[in-house]
């Protein structure tokens, strides 16, 4: 067995005895976080020998060693406030005993997430390659385009919850325009940029406009787009958390907010911690679309 395995497992192990050793100070009961380091131990030994992943053992022996520390600083040597620094039992009971709102949250966002992420990501690639392929209404939209595409989209937020008839809306408004005008813009650019003799070849062919952007633009572009799905993603989701805290009734951004206000720390980190796994479990989805859909090499 390789020494990175043998020193993985020792700090799990050594979190494990932290973990049921009492402490100077009570804690929640530490079945969920129990629950979650085994989950995370035996994902890390399939990754490993059965997938042959060699980084995943430091990535789990970080995590190891930073439940150990913040483990062993907060329920045995009593370091750090408490209501700011809570033991991770206190905050993986969490996900118990406040878990069906939690998971309501997670719906809320992903509703609205996905409303704004297909409206923006569908317009602003049609929009943005057919005004691409028409020079005049390049050189008339393109330079607006450059001016609001860099504007980030929470600056819109208060008016445009003063004007949209319900939060959600707002909400959904939001994100489509923080997603838009970069993929528009985006779109023009690579529209400008296609190899000179697929347009010429399209146009030696007497293609239509209609033509060159749906069967020559648009499959040119694939590929591009569903790379940056990724970064698009993580964006969105970033502006919908924002969004969320500045007015939300639900949502992962509404749960974070709401405890806040009442100095709730506990479940606030527990929030933090939901909305990196939900971006990690997106980032997967993404992922595994881009293995699926694009199987070349990825262009633009």
């Amino acid at each position: 067995m390789k020494p990175r395995v043998i020193i993985t497992n020792l700090i799990f192990l050594l979190l494990l005895g932290s973990i049921l050793l009492p402490g100077k100070k009570e804690t929640e009961p530490a079945v969920i976080l129990l629950a979650v380091i085994v989950a995370i131990e035996v994902a890390y030994l399939f990754f490993y020998f059965v997938k042959k992943s060699v980084a995943v053992s430091d990535i789990c022996g970080l995590v190891y060693a930073f439940l150990l520390v913040w483990d062993v600083c907060t329920k045995h040597l009593g370091i750090g406030n408490p209501v700011l620094v809570p033991p991770p039992e206190n905050v993986m009971y969490v996900f118990y005993t406040h878990g069906g709102m939690m998971l309501e949250g997670v719906f809320s966002s992903m509703e609205l997430l996905i409303v704004g992420f297909a409206v923006s990501l569908t317009a602003g690639v049609g929009l943005g390659l057919f005004i691409g392929w028409i020079l005049r209404l390049s050189n008339m939209f393109y330079p607006i385009v450059k001016v609001l595409a860099p504007i980030p989209s929470v600056v819109y937020t208060p008016y445009i919850i003063a004007i949209m008839p319900t939060f959600r809306s707002a909400s959904a408004m939001v994100i489509i325009l923080g997603l838009f005008f970069p993929t528009l813009m985006q779109m023009i650019h690579r529209a400008h940029t296609i190899d000179p003799q697929i347009v010429n070849s399209a146009r030696a062919m007497n293609v239509g406009t209609r033509d060159m952007v749906l069967r020559v633009f648009l499959p040119y572009m694939i590929p591009g787009v569903i790379g940056g799905l990724r970064v698009s993603l993580s964006t969105s989701f970033m502006i919908l958390v924002i969004a969320e805290m500045m007015g939300a009734t639900s949502g992962l951004g509404y749960f974070i907010k709401n405890y806040a206000d009442f100095a709730n720390y506990t479940n606030v980190i527990a929030g933090i911690i939901l909305v990196g796994v939900v971006v990690t479990i997106l980032n997967g989805v993404i992922t595994l679309i881009q293995k699926k859909f694009v199987k070349w090499k990825m262009v633009g």
